[in-house]
């Protein structure tokens, strides 16, 4: 099992993961990030201050708490002004930010999902282990012991044909 396909079988594990992530990533930046972003700018511009050079300022921060309230119950109405040309930096640098948190845990999730062996989604009990009906020069396609699908253990093969059964013992 080559790299690449070590990628794809972590991904085909945790595809429906990352198709949640994804709604969820987009769900914070409609509710958290755009009106954050429009509460900071608002208080910086009704302030006169920045964040950066007066991050204790009282009336600052009675602005953005008013508008950062105002933007979580109708973050709908925050979108378009995202986009204007006063809070659209900031705005970016905040998506990036979130990006980067969102590929940090997808990646994560792949470093767990990434298969540790190459037989680890092998059924247990097949013959898909070997190749090319390799199983047939010791087994037999049609009848004997059933052994997996489509491969039993024929009687009439000479020497040891005793067959040691291992698995789970269930109890409810």
């Amino acid at each position: 099992m080559g790299f690449f396909d070590r990628i794809k079988a972590a991904f085909r594990k945790i595809k429906n993961k990352i198709i949640v992530y994804t709604i969820l990533v987009f769900i914070i930046i409609l509710w958290l990030v755009t009106p954050l972003c429009t509460a900071i700018r608002a208080a910086e511009i009704a302030s006169g201050v920045t964040f950066a050079t007066s991050p204790f300022d009282g009336p600052l921060w009675a602005t953005f708490l008013t508008s950062f309230g105002t933007g979580i119950v109708a973050p709908w109405k925050e979108i378009p002004k995202c986009f204007s040309e006063t809070h659209f930096p900031l705005f970016w640098d905040m998506l990036k930010v979130t990006f980067v948190v969102y590929i940090f845990f997808i990646l994560v999730g792949l470093s767990k999902a990434f298969p540790k062996h190459e037989y680890e989604d092998i059924e247990n009990g097949s013959s898909d282990w070997c190749e090319n009906g390799e199983q047939y020069k010791v087994l037999s396609k049609n009848k004997g012991i059933v052994l997996a699908e489509k491969n039993y253990l024929p009687l009439d093969k000479r020497g040891n044909v005793n067959v040691l059964v291992v698995r789970r013992f269930w109890c409810w």
